[in-house]
């Protein structure tokens, strides 16, 4: 096994941070769609534009807080657990089950991979499941199930309050009024993403240098601001490349899009994303900005969602977690058999 201050130790340490920047970058590029889908597919905003806008806004978002890569650092499993080689391990399967949603443009998170990833990895490398602290685990699957909930509540609300507000006027109006809107609330969105994701690889990174430098996680876990420019910069980057398939299966399939709906959307999830990251709560930012578009459509009418589709997704994000679990595991014990 690889030891602290050595120099094996130490060359795996920045292949290890390498690994986290290209995840940040694949989450970028996946979850693109978050911030600009709505935009892009009810026209508000052209696709250059909406990627440029987002990419910026994630790389500034990603500057707010740490109290989410303290969150995955710290609160997932004890600091004795967090090697290099684990993270490496968890990385590995979380980038492999990024790309493979990609491919097939199905939304999933990120967030649910990472996580899933650190756990199946941790509890391989420890040999026992008493590795995992199971109160933050607690904390961070209810803030990861209920945040998609919230957003969809929050749009629903929010949807059935702006056709009161705007019950008065002219049909032009309302579309001039909202694409302002609308151009407003993406750029908030994109903001809150950085804020929340942009932090997840941040965790990772600080929890393996501090299992270089001390052989654990200390108590006071704190990140350093390298580690912040680095991975606000690789997602700011991966946003940048924009994952179009995901925008497409986001913006149109979920249910059609005016102007006004998609502030709501993305108005609702962002609120929803940057009281999370405030808090130190790791969510899902696909989850919530489609939660929040499936409560749009419900406001319409049920019948406005295509459930198939909604349901797919759901599919998707419940096997996540267990999925890059076995996958980051499996990996572990691949190094394991060459020496690592």
């Amino acid at each position: 096994m690889l030891a602290p201050h050595t120099t094996g130790g130490l060359i795996f340490l920045i292949l290890t941070i390498a690994v986290a920047l290209a995840f940040d970058f694949t989450n970028g590029f996946h979850d693109t769609a978050n911030a600009i889908a709505t935009s892009v597919s009810t026209r508000v905003l052209s696709p250059r534009v909406a990627i440029l806008m987002a990419a910026i806004l994630n790389f500034i978002g990603a500057f707010i807080s740490t109290k989410v890569a303290k969150t995955i650092g710290s609160d997932v499993a004890q600091g004795t657990a967090l090697t290099s080689v684990v993270v490496m391990a968890a990385l590995l399967a979380a980038i492999c089950w990024n790309l493979l949603t990609w491919y097939y443009g199905l939304p999933s998170s990120s967030s649910h991979a990472l996580i899933g990833g650190v756990i199946g990895a941790a509890v391989a490398g420890a040999g026992t499941f008493g590795i995992l602290k199971a109160a933050g685990i607690i904390t961070i699957l209810l803030s990861l199930i209920l945040s998609p909930v919230v957003g969809f509540l929050i749009a629903y609300l929010l949807g059935l309050g702006l056709l009161w507000l705007f019950r008065g006027f002219m049909p032009a109006q309302v579309t001039t009024a909202s694409r302002w809107l609308q151009r407003a609330s993406a750029a908030f969105v994109a903001f809150s993403h950085g804020s929340n994701d942009a932090q997840k690889t941040m965790g990772v990174i600080t929890a393996a240098v501090l299992a270089y430098q001390f052989g654990a996680t200390p108590a006071k876990f704190d990140v350093p601001a390298w580690v912040i420019v680095l991975s606000a910069t690789s997602m700011g980057l991966g946003t940048s490349f924009g994952g179009w398939r995901i925008i497409k299966t986001m913006g149109m399939h979920i249910v059609k899009l005016r102007p006004l709906d998609g502030f709501a959307a993305e108005s609702a999830s962002a609120a929803t994303i940057i009281t999370a990251s405030l808090l130190g709560l790791p969510v899902s930012t696909t989850h919530t900005i489609a939660g929040s578009i499936m409560g749009v459509g419900a406001r319409q009418r049920l019948s406005a969602v295509r459930w198939g589709v909604a349901g797919n997704m759901v599919t998707a994000w419940i096997f996540t977690g267990p999925i890059t679990a076995l996958l980051a595991a499996g990996i572990y014990f691949l190094f394991r058999l060459v020496g690592l």
